[in-house]
């Protein structure tokens, strides 16, 4: 019979605490860094491989499909044979993605290295956190989420700056080329300088893990295919109808399974449950908007790919710093109204951009609410963290921190398409003005997604409620 190890170890000591926080920190940074720089070079993708604007949109949701369908399979794959093993195996997965990227001869093979990218990211980030939360007591692990956001917002203003520089100084292959040794060094420190954990279920939920990857790959397909096949399609409806029966038939799952993958009580905890939909709307606001300022610096401004990415590093930079201040600050004063304001200065920055945005305007009519946006942006996203990990037992930590992750995918795949839908009927690449006309579109969406976000936050209570 096969013995499994305590699924919650005891809190790890401040030697190797730090040792987790630099790892998954910087792995996180990896991740997102990568989304990032993309972004950035989908111009010069564009210009080389002759790609249309759809296989743009697919370079980022090949990336967040695979990303959003195993997010919830990782996270049970680390309870079940170690979140240290499943980790590294992430890691090195991804490391190995961004070479097929790096050396793509065209869009096919570069879509089909995002879809493995993609697949490396889902081991990586909910392990990352669960890591994380098993190796601190819930009374610092605020302050570490606090950190960890920091270290991994540095690749919001050196996204964008490294992309343009990469870009214009080598070529846009490199930007995957630099993953490859980063990604070694973490598989390596991770299997030798972190402790292992495991959740506490003996056996896999193979109908679950089934379900929910059926669910994540219907729905975010059918938003992927909104955009070029009409949002009234067969080819939309079909997928997003099929992706959404599967989540029902999951939820319904779950509350019969013997050892459900998300076990349906965790979403009693109003904290788990809203701060799960923050997650969702932070991220479609923050993803969409991303996707479309650095085209917009470019396309609708005529600036070069390092112009763009040194425009962009005023709204990156506000990310390094204020996780690390909110972290420290949301201990004391609770999550709400980081979550809250945060995304109410996001939401009201991306109208300002609305109402601003056009051809030949100067920088400085844009720099001011790209930095509120940044603020905001930084202010949510450990406040979100840490209403999902501390309303939850260390032996679910897992389970929370696949649930985060899935629901952060997903919404960054709806951000996306939902506002190229909002930019395709507004406007388009035909000229400058037909652009920032599109922008103006979707800056309006990511408001609204915005102010979604803001109104899930509203509702968290403070940590009385305790944990699940």
């Amino acid at each position: 019979m096969h013995t499994r190890t305590s699924p919650t170890p005891v809190a790890a000591g401040p030697a190797r605490r730090r040792w987790v926080l630099a790892i998954t920190s910087i792995a996180s940074l990896m991740v997102v860094l990568d989304a990032l720089v993309v972004a950035t070079a989908l111009t010069a993708i564009k210009n080389d491989l002759g790609a249309s604007v759809t296989e743009l949109e697919w370079t980022v949701n090949a990336y967040g499909l695979s990303f959003a369908v195993l997010l919830l399979t990782a996270a049970a794959a680390g309870d079940r044979w170690g979140r240290r093993r499943v980790f590294a195996a992430g890691v090195t997965l991804f490391a190995a993605a961004s070479l097929v990227c790096a050396v793509a001869p065209g869009m096919a093979v570069l879509i089909a290295g995002r879809v493995l990218q993609g697949a490396g990211a889902a081991f990586v980030m909910p392990l990352a956190l669960a890591l994380l939360g098993a190796a601190y007591p819930p009374e610092l692990r605020a302050k570490a989420l606090g950190v960890f956001a920091g270290i991994s917002g540095v690749a919001v203003p050196l996204g964008p700056l490294l992309g343009g520089a990469v870009v214009e100084g080598v070529s846009w292959p490199w930007i995957f080329w630099i993953n490859v040794p980063i990604g070694a060094a973490l598989a390596y420190f991770a299997l030798t300088r972190t402790e292992e954990s495991r959740g506490p279920d003996p056996a896999l939920d193979v109908p679950g893990l089934l379900l929910a990857g059926a669910g994540s790959f219907g729905v975010v397909w059918g938003l992927a295919q909104g955009s070029s096949a009409g949002w009234t399609g067969v080819a939309t409806l079909a997928p997003l109808g099929a992706g959404l029966a599967a989540f029902g038939a999951f939820v319904a799952w779950q509350r019969r399974a013997a050892h459900p993958m998300l076990p349906p009580h965790l979403f009693r905890s109003r904290r788990f449950a809203a701060g799960n939909a923050v997650i969702f709307c932070h991220w479609a606001s923050a993803l969409g908007a991303v996707f479309f300022m650095a085209q917009f610096l470019q396309e609708g401004l005529g600036y070069g790919p390092l112009a763009a990415g040194l425009g962009l590093v005023p709204w990156g930079l506000t990310t390094t710093v204020v996780p690390q201040l909110a972290g420290r600050l949301v201990g004391r004063f609770g999550e709400r109204p980081f979550i809250v304001a945060g995304l109410g200065l996001h939401g009201l920055a991306m109208l300002w951009l609305a109402l601003v945005a056009g051809p030949g305007i100067g920088y400085w009519v844009i720099a001011v609410p790209l930095v509120l946006s940044g603020t905001g942006i930084a202010m949510c996203l450990p406040a979100a963290q840490s209403a999902v990990l501390t309303s939850v037992a260390p032996r679910f930590l897992g389970k929370a921190s696949g649930a985060f992750s899935a629901m952060r995918q997903l919404g960054g795949a709806f951000g996306v398409a939902v506002l190229v839908a909002g930019f395709s009927l507004a406007g388009g690449y035909a000229s400058s003005a037909e652009f920032s006309a599109g922008f103006g579109a979707a800056a309006v969406l990511s408001a609204v997604l915005a102010g979604v976000g803001a109104l899930a936050g509203s509702v968290i209570p403070r940590r009385s409620e305790g944990v699940k």
